[in-house]
């Protein structure tokens, strides 16, 4: 199986006239994604040749939704158009959307996170600054490259793009049933715990790696919940053991402020919930592997 998005998965993409859309929406159509259309206000009715497909665009998400049966769609906005796109996408009532911008203002992102949990209509947001969710086989909707690893029992969500790469990579023989990358902003929409819940709930997920970073405290609450709530092996791994304190590393929420959002802090918290944390990404996938040996055993 798969969360979130699965071979039924029908896309749309939000910028898809734009260079980043149009490029990005070549490869999730090689990736066999159905994306059905895209929405550039002020283009409706137009049509854009992709990777030989004819695809219609639209004024408004409701119009392409309307239109294509639409149930996904994925921004690729610029950040001052940012905010304006996806409280379109969730006045909507769109199931998933996925906000691959990155330099959207941390005010904007508060805003229209608020406003999709306000709505009440259970639009799921992942993102923003993030590479995308995949289910290997299915579909994929964002910028992970679909050629990395194949269809598996890992479920996977992280920080970082790159990370998300590297793991699905060096477990790519194992093969994975999604992941999602969740982006490294200080706000974003789905959370690792949302993650860590979907993947105990699918039945074809047997083991969790978990990539955190530097930084808040999002790892420490993932790890009160894998205690209390979480029942598969989790793996996990935290960017940033040797980060120089009160400098932001790579994402606007990877910063060390005196004692809080360390690694070695998050590394401890996750190990006292039974989290096996490897010092690296190689590291972590072969505790992956024995992980996931001893669980089927």
């Amino acid at each position: 199986m798969a969360v979130f998005l699965n071979e039924d998965s029908r896309i749309i993409v939000q910028g898809m006239t734009g260079a980043e859309g149009r490029k990005h929406t070549a490869r999730m159509l090689a990736a066999g994604s159905q994306v059905v259309g895209g929405v550039t206000p002020g283009k409706g009715g137009q049509t854009v040749e992709i990777a030989g497909r004819s695809l219609p665009v639209f004024d408004s998400v409701a119009e392409a939704m309307a239109s294509t049966g639409a149930d996904t769609t994925v921004v690729f906005v610029p950040p001052r158009f940012a905010k304006g796109a996806v409280l379109e996408a969730v006045d909507a009532a769109i199931g998933l959307v996925v906000v691959i911008t990155e330099g959207i203002p941390v005010h904007d992102t508060a805003s229209f996170w608020a406003h999709a949990v306000a709505s009440g209509n259970r639009t799921r947001i992942v993102g923003p600054n993030c590479p995308g969710v995949i289910s290997p086989g299915k579909s994929n909707a964002g910028i992970i490259p679909a050629d990395i690893t194949g269809p598996g029992r890992i479920g996977l969500v992280s920080k970082s793009g790159t990370l998300t790469y590297q793991l699905m990579y060096e477990l790519r023989d194992i093969g994975f049933s999604t992941a999602v990358g969740i982006g490294g902003d200080p706000v974003v929409g789905t959370t690792h715990i949302d993650a860590l819940s979907a993947f105990e709930a699918d039945p074809q997920t047997d083991l969790i790696v978990m990539i955190g970073e530097i930084g808040g405290d999002a790892e420490e609450r993932a790890a009160v919940f894998v205690k209390e709530y979480v029942t598969k092996p989790v793996v996990g791994y935290v960017a940033g053991f040797t980060a120089p304190e009160g400098k932001t590393m790579g994402h606007a929420g990877a910063i060390v402020s005196g004692s809080s959002g360390t690694a070695a802090a998050k590394k401890e918290a996750l190990e006292a919930a039974g989290v096996a944390v490897g010092r690296t990404p190689s590291e972590t996938a072969e505790l992956a592997r024995l992980s996931l040996a001893q669980f089927v055993s």
